[in-house]
């Protein structure tokens, strides 16, 4: 898929440039906090890396916009459901789903929140299966530790789509990944059983929440990892903890339950599930 190479914008960038318009210059990020860049502006337009960009108007907030000829478009989509790239205090992005919020940001980054996930099947030299890639910070991680392989899945076609808006997102083509990322769109479900026997060293399973996507927390799922992660592997499972206020129910004990009979040995661990192959 095309990435997208223009700014992207939110609605304090915006008001910082109109505000700045007098000065003929500001100084800030176009890319989310990935690099800064410093901008020329005029009264109608300003000029980033030698485009021109007219001046945005109503930008609303918690939302992210990309140039689209003339206009500033948000960073959504809207087929069966509302996905959203959204703006966080730490830069990085999350995004939604008719509103609900798919990575964790209260605390911290989401991509300093997958490294310490990503650190607990210790990728580094070995082959990952990444179930569920989303936004693909996972996948970064995993680069980032110098992992040999990784293997990642993305059903929805619009989550690859913000993916290829995100400048926070990993390229398969780029020099960083050197070749060491593969992502496919496909439903991991399916795809699973296409891959060989202990063919992998690690899982990272990142799935939608139970109500969403059961099929993700089935024993007949979690019987596909076990065969495709060798003995001795590692698998970290994020669950997060719905319904423990509402209804008392304990979704990371029950997954626990489950990939024990499937041949893992588990126990919760941040808000998830670490695993090991037996």
């Amino acid at each position: 898929m095309h990435r997208y190479a223009g700014p992207l914008l939110t609605r304090e960038i915006a008001t910082a440039l109109v505000a700045a318009r007098t000065s003929g210059s500001w100084t800030g990020s176009f890319d989310l906090g990935v690099s800064e860049d410093t901008v020329t502006l005029g009264t109608d337009h300003w000029l980033w890396r030698g485009q021109l960009q007219p001046y945005p108007v109503a930008l609303k907030d918690r939302t992210i916009y990309l140039r689209d000829g003339d206009d500033w478009l948000q960073a959504s989509r809207y087929a069966r459901s509302l996905i959203k790239l959204v703006p966080t205090p730490w830069g990085v992005p999350t995004f939604e789903i008719d509103g609900i919020k798919m990575l964790p940001t209260a605390r911290e980054s989401p991509l300093d929140d997958a490294r310490r996930k990503v650190a607990l099947v210790a990728p580094r030299g070995r082959v990952v299966l990444d179930t569920c890639g989303g936004l693909g910070y996972f996948a970064a991680c995993c680069l980032e530790a110098d992992v040999a392989r990784i293997q990642s899945f993305e059903k929805n076609e619009d989550v690859l789509w913000l993916r290829s808006i995100n400048p926070w997102s990993p390229d398969p083509a780029s020099a960083q990944a050197g070749g060491r990322l593969q992502l496919a769109h496909a439903d991991v479900t399916a795809a699973i059983t296409t891959l060989p026997d202990a063919s992998v060293d690690a899982v990272l399973h990142d799935p939608p929440r139970f109500g969403i996507a059961g099929e993700l927390y089935s024993t007949a799922f979690y019987t596909q990892l076990a065969r495709v992660l060798r003995r001795g592997g590692r698998l970290f499972h994020y669950t997060g903890s719905p319904n423990r206020l509402t209804s008392g129910r304990d979704v990371p004990r029950e997954v626990v339950r489950r990939l024990q009979a499937c041949g893992f040995q588990a126990r919760p661990q941040l808000d998830g599930v670490s695993a090991t192959r037996r």
